[in-house]
């Protein structure tokens, strides 16, 4: 007898066949998990610079921005403020996860390639930069160790839902 609400699934006799079909869908589907559980790996294979640096300068360059925004058009200060405060955050904990990998103390990143706010910045241009941050930070979740990707998910969700809300 089965309480009631539940539902009951047929259980299989016997042992599950591998149909053919199966065997060739399972075969598509590895080379795909193997990509992902790669991705998955806890070791940095790249000699290069560390994708969190960009992330961190692209951070400081949309707080300054949406700073620029509110002394612009200070109408704006209610709307604007917790977005620049997030990315903020953001900044410095990429910047802390940065040194953390690196075994040194947090720097703030240097602005050698950013580039000074629009003169008269607009809530279109701050849509805009955190439109680009959100897709730059999605991008990157998929090439990043397991253990980065919470930070980088989330800095990438978060420059997301201010688009929605700021729009």
């Amino acid at each position: 007898m089965s309480p009631r609400g539940l539902v009951s699934l047929p259980v299989p006799a016997g042992p599950v066949r591998l149909t053919r079909r199966r065997l060739i869908a399972l075969a598509a589907l590895a080379p795909v998990a193997g990509a992902a559980l790669s991705a998955c790996d806890g070791a940095s294979g790249s000699s290069g610079p560390d994708p969190l640096i960009a992330l961190a300068r692209a951070a400081r360059d949309d707080a300054e921005l949406i700073g620029a925004a509110i002394t612009a058009s200070p109408a704006l200060t209610d709307r604007l403020t917790p977005a620049r405060q997030a990315r903020t955050d953001h900044a410095a904990a990429l910047e802390t996860e940065v040194a953390r990998l690196a075994g040194g103390t947090p720097a703030p990143a240097t602005p050698a390639t950013s580039t000074a706010p629009p003169a008269n910045p607009t809530t279109a241009s701050v849509l805009a930069s955190l439109k680009k941050s959100a897709n730059d930070a999605g991008a990157l979740v998929a090439t990043l160790p397991a253990a980065r990707v919470g930070l980088v998910a989330g800095v990438a969700a978060c420059c997301a839902a201010y688009t929605v809300v700021l729009s």
